[in-house]
């Protein structure tokens, strides 16, 4: 069973406030660079979806803002048995589901009220929407594989609507 996390990040609570900006991020694999960190600057929380490496990772995350993880396939160590394998955020009026590895999805989103799934493991960036679904990979900030380019995401939400690109994260 997933965790629920309920955004409330200022004095109005998260059901009142309409924008938001979120980081989102994967496979840090133990390596994050300042330019990811810049990247991240003013969003309102980040998103880590698996494959951290290391806690040193959220705890430098969280100086920029406010961190929600799961843990990844290659996590592991005592400090990962804090992190959920899957979570559910709710943030203003959407519902987002975050977990690792999109192929262990065991549930129907839309059938959920899901808004978007986000999730990592692939190192390959993808923003793609099915059945008003939105379904999110950052890519990877550290060894971006078949994509060629160390990537994150920002997802922007107003209201119900959700936006999302991707962003090039240099050294």
């Amino acid at each position: 069973m997933a965790e629920l996390t309920n955004i409330g990040m200022t004095s109005q609570s998260s059901e009142d406030r309409k924008h938001f900006l979120i980081g989102i991020i994967s496979d840090t694999h133990s390596r994050l660079s300042q330019a990811t960190l810049n990247i991240f600057k003013g969003v309102d929380i980040i998103i880590h979806a698996g494959d951290i490496g290391a806690p040193e990772i959220l705890e430098v995350l969280e100086h920029t803002a406010p961190v929600i993880a799961v843990r990844g396939n290659m996590d592991g160590g005592s400090w990962i048995n804090e992190l959920p394998d899957s979570r559910v955020v709710k943030i203003g009026k959407v519902l987002l589901y975050v977990l690792h590895d999109l192929y262990e999805l065991d549930l129907d989103p839309k059938a959920g009220g899901f808004n978007a799934v986000i999730s990592g493991h692939t190192h390959r960036p993808v923003i793609k929407e099915q059945d008003g679904v939105l379904y999110l990979n950052p890519g990877s900030v550290s060894y971006p594989g078949y994509a060629g380019q160390n990537t994150v995401a920002l997802l922007q939400v107003k209201g119900k609507r959700l936006s999302a690109r991707f962003v090039e994260v240099g050294e």
